[in-house]
């Protein structure tokens, strides 16, 4: 009995790039708001622990979100974004951005 293929993954719509995989593209998008939201955290003069209070979750995870680590889900990105003030706006002109 021959082993079986693994299934390709699927590709993300609107991620077909040449030479780049869907996966690469998530993750640069999740750079570009973690460092964002870094950036907006410290310019409303939110500390992490602060913002962690508004998410219902811990310091240290929003220092791993900020830093993009990869066991952080892009939902709870989003709502650290938002509850640092984001729109919905500036992160749709954010992931525009990173095209």
């Amino acid at each position: 009995m021959r082993p079986r293929k693994k299934p390709r993954p699927r590709a993300l719509p609107g991620a077909k790039e040449p030479g780049r995989r869907p996966e690469a593209r998530v993750i640069e998008i999740k750079m570009l708001l973690a460092r964002g939201l870094a950036r907006r955290r410290a310019a409303a003069g939110l500390s992490q622990k602060t913002l962690a209070q508004r998410l219902g979750s811990s310091q240290s995870r929003i220092s791993k979100i900020e830093r993009g680590h990869p066991a952080v889900s892009l939902d709870l990105l989003v709502r650290a974004l938002l509850a640092a003030g984001a729109t919905r706006g500036d992160l749709a002109r954010a992931i525009a951005s990173a095209n």
